[in-house]
């Protein structure tokens, strides 16, 4: 279920990211650069090297981001969303962001696939070193409460409307 970017789900990457338009995607590596253009297998093919590449802890980059794994979750040959796993904590990933981040296509949500990624993303965030990981997710949103919860997240606190959470990693 949870895959490295692999060239093959381009289709299915490009439709869904046509549902998720100007919505940011958690765990996608936008910040990688636009996912505009990804129909053009070119653009696609650089764009998923950008994001295999994110990974490397030793990797030159252009400003202070932490290296992340990055994961497409997939059922069969579908692309259904994003998983980051991000290798350590900055100030700004400390206050909000977390070592996880998730999304879901719209059409593929309250199915349980986000509950099942982020089970299956604690072993992998343990292989990298970590013993507990920080997931979080904006007040306001119940179904990603629900998922953190439903994977041992324990809740430490609010800040700046972000439910900031703890789950040991196995």
């Amino acid at each position: 279920m949870l895959v490295r970017p692999d060239l093959r789900f381009q289709a299915s990457v490009v439709a869904a990211d046509a549902e998720f338009g100007s919505e940011w995607a958690d765990g996608s590596g936008q910040y990688l650069g636009p996912r505009e253009g990804l129909a053009d297998p070119e653009r696609f093919a650089a764009w998923v090297a950008r994001l295999l590449a994110d990974a490397d802890d030793d990797g030159a980059r252009s400003d202070d981001r932490v290296p992340s794994t990055l994961l497409w979750i997939v059922d069969g040959d579908e692309f259904v969303g994003f998983v980051a796993i991000r290798h350590r904590l900055d100030d700004f990933l400390l206050r909000q962001g977390g070592h996880i981040g998730y999304s879901v296509r719209p059409s593929a949500r309250r199915r349980g696939w986000a509950t099942r990624a982020l089970a299956e993303a604690l072993p992998l965030a343990h292989d990298l070193g970590l013993e507990r990981v920080l997931v979080c997710c904006d007040e306001s949103n119940a179904g990603s409460r629900a998922v953190i919860e439903a994977n041992g997240g324990v809740y430490e606190d609010s800040r700046g409307g972000t439910r900031r959470y703890w789950i040991d990693a196995r």
